[in-house]
């Protein structure tokens, strides 16, 4: 049994909200909360859905397992000790499965042990009943943002998909192995799709060499890169563009 420090039933601290006027815009994510105590359920419930949040609970470990593997989920809220199935092995289950969801830890256990227990298991984030309601939704957006811009580090151009955290290539559904000096080289094509980049330029930005007409290294990984990324009957759309240099898209 809890006791009320536990929870923010009876006897917990107050909740901080933010104003109206305060508030951060309205957030369209999907929010799993997995926790047993009914009063929070409540109150986290109430509180993430009147910022824009949806959200879906879960009052035992083995449901919030199971719903938390089902994904659908934009980031989870999960209590560590919980009938059924504890917090960290649930936590260790989805960083297997889905490892780009956010999980911040909500719990009563607060010593630095535990804190650095639920963080190398696989939380982003770790908050101490009782908590701030407005805290917890700056955490769960914050976490949010991160995702959001770590998305936005993928580029496509064509039918070629460049990751620039894990430096992974795509063509279609085709993963491409590169070199790191090809990985630049398309990178620099891919975010200047569709215009034409001089062997200078080129040379310039993806080998920091000053301008030397002797040297052909620009066009052999250009090369290269056409043979990895392209097939017989597919080839890559890198074009020559006459007397400029190269263009990643379209000929016309």
């Amino acid at each position: 049994m809890r006791s009320a420090a536990d929870s923010d039933g009876p006897g917990a601290a107050a909740p901080v909200e933010l104003p109206v006027e305060q508030r951060p815009p309205v957030t369209a994510a999907t929010v799993l909360l997995i926790e047993d105590e009914a009063g929070i359920v409540d109150f986290v419930r109430r509180g993430l859905e009147a910022e824009g949040f949806t959200v879906e609970a879960a009052g035992d470990g083995e449901e919030g397992e199971r719903l938390a593997l089902r994904g659908g989920y934009d980031a989870i809220v999960l209590d560590l000790m919980l009938p059924g199935r504890g917090g960290l092995e649930i936590l260790a289950s989805v960083r297997r499965a889905t490892p780009n969801v956010p999980v911040i830890v909500l719990t009563a256990r607060g010593e630095i042990e535990d804190r650095v227990q639920g963080l190398e298991a696989g939380a982003v984030d770790y908050l101490v009943k009782p908590f701030s309601l407005a805290e917890l939704v700056a955490r769960v957006r914050a976490q949010l943002r991160i995702l959001a811009e770590a998305s936005s580090s993928t580029l496509r151009a064509e039918d070629i998909e460049v990751d620039l955290l894990t430096r992974k290539v795509r063509r279609g559904d085709r993963a491409v192995q590169l070199s790191t000096t090809e990985f630049e080289l398309l990178v620099y094509l891919v975010r200047h799709h569709g215009q034409a980049i001089s062997r200078e330029e080129l040379l310039s930005s993806v080998w920091g060499y000053e301008h030397d007409p002797a040297t052909n290294v620009v066009d052999v990984y250009v090369g290269y890169l056409r043979r990895k990324l392209g097939r017989p009957e597919d080839p890559a759309p890198i074009f020559t563009v006459r007397a400029v240099g190269y263009r990643l898209g379209s000929t016309s």
